[in-house]
């Protein structure tokens, strides 16, 4: 054990050692203090999010910069340029130190580039620019069904949010939206980052999947007073000159149910000229997974009875249109209504099967959304892919 003193003896002939080892032939110089390197010579890569984007001519969408430097750390304070490689087809305007918004000018596809300040580093989006501007003052919707999957490394979801980054207008969505079970925390961490970056203006519709939950309570949940009552999930709205029906078809659908009764009450209230509505289940559907559902036919025969014009569905993840017909499913080009199928929010896709009766077009490889232009007695649908697909549908049609 070491006395007091042996410790101070170490002590001072420790001091002695380092001054005699220390070179007193130069004065001793302060350092100066060490100066960090700018942020900016320190980057090693630049990235833009989101990294591929379809918009509307005429629409816009705003693309974020980032940097990151050795060990993939972000780079804080880094500053952009940015600069477009088509302008006849896209413009981009910085609106930030980090983020920029980009026009659809004409229909083609611009490189978007980020040019950090100080290190010159690159980053870029690929910009596709679709369709022609709806006419003014007439409303847009627009939308797809079976959309975000929790246990699943498909990005579809993460596509389709962003065509819609680039398309103003109503959101619709057509059910099983946040696989597997619709889930509070599903909606949440898995709908939420992409599709629920336009929850504000979201009307939505509850599938089969959102009911695997008793009651489908994280769906009410989730989207609050838009689902309407969580005893009933159907409920309307008016959207420009059209009427809009949204209805659920995880409950009674039976002629005398209490959802047809109030479907019929409602469309009798209706002055409106044109009418639209939505749901999950498809009436009609060559798809092979799931086939037609004769359930859902008291619903087509009230819209039918009432002029509707329009009907949007999802379910069967493909897409698929028909010509207008009854709700027995014989053609009818004066009163019959048209049916779109959109499952093609991301989830999955299916296969399609031997086409139904007055089907027109199906596809079952494209995840995409269904844009719907609203005129006073006429609509317009387009189809619109993810980036990097070529799968298209668009048309008209005048309102009965």
């Amino acid at each position: 054990m070491r006395t007091r003193a042996a410790v101070a003896t170490i002590a001072v002939l420790s001091a002695l050692g380092a001054f005699a080892c220390r070179d007193v032939s130069s004065p001793t110089r302060p350092q100066a203090p060490s100066l960090a390197k700018p942020s900016g010579n320190t980057v090693k890569n630049v990235s833009v999010a989101p990294s591929t984007a379809t918009v509307a001519v005429g629409g816009k969408v705003q693309l974020t910069a980032s940097a990151r430097g050795a060990g993939g750390r972000p780079v804080t304070n880094a500053t952009f340029t940015w600069t477009s490689s088509a302008p006849a087809f896209a413009t981009v305007t910085a609106v930030s130190p980090t983020s920029a918004e980009v026009t659809g000018v004409a229909p083609g596809t611009a490189t978007i580039t980020a040019t950090e300040t100080n290190s010159g580093k690159r980053g870029s989006s690929t910009v596709t620019v679709t369709g022609s501007p709806p006419p003014s003052g007439d409303p847009v919707l627009v939308g797809a069904g079976d959309i975000a999957d929790c246990g699943s490394t498909v990005t579809g979801d993460d596509a389709t949010a962003a065509l819609l980054d680039g398309i103003a207008g109503t959101v619709a969505n057509f059910g099983d939206n946040a696989y597997p079970n619709g889930t509070l925390s599903e909606y949440t961490n898995c709908y939420g980052p992409n599709w629920g970056r336009h929850k504000a203006r979201t009307m939505p519709s509850a599938g089969n999947h959102e009911y695997n939950t008793a009651g489908a309570v994280g769906y009410y949940d989730y989207f609050g007073a838009a689902a309407g009552d969580r005893d009933k999930g159907y409920y309307s709205y008016n959207l420009g000159d059209w009427h809009v029906v949204v209805l659920n078809s995880n409950l009674s659908m039976l002629a005398d149910s209490p959802q047809v009764q109030w479907l019929r009450a409602d469309l009798a209230a209706n002055p409106r000229a044109c009418t639209l509505a939505y749901w999950h289940h498809p009436r009609f559907n060559s798809g092979e997974s799931h086939g037609d559902n004769p359930a859902t036919q008291p619903l087509w025969q009230a819209l039918y009875d009432a002029n509707a014009d329009v009907i949007l569905n999802g379910h069967e993840h493909i897409y698929e249109r028909f010509a207008p017909q009854t709700p027995t499913g014989a053609a009818d080009p004066a009163r019959g209504i048209r049916q779109f199928t959109v499952g093609t929010g991301g989830r999955s896709h299916y296969t399609v099967g031997t086409p139904k009766p007055n089907s027109e077009v199906a596809n079952g490889s494209t995840y995409g959304v269904i844009k719907l232009t609203l005129s006073a007695s006429s609509y317009a649908w387009e189809f619109i892919p993810v980036a990097g697909a070529t799968f298209r549908d668009s048309g008209s049609a005048s309102c009965h």
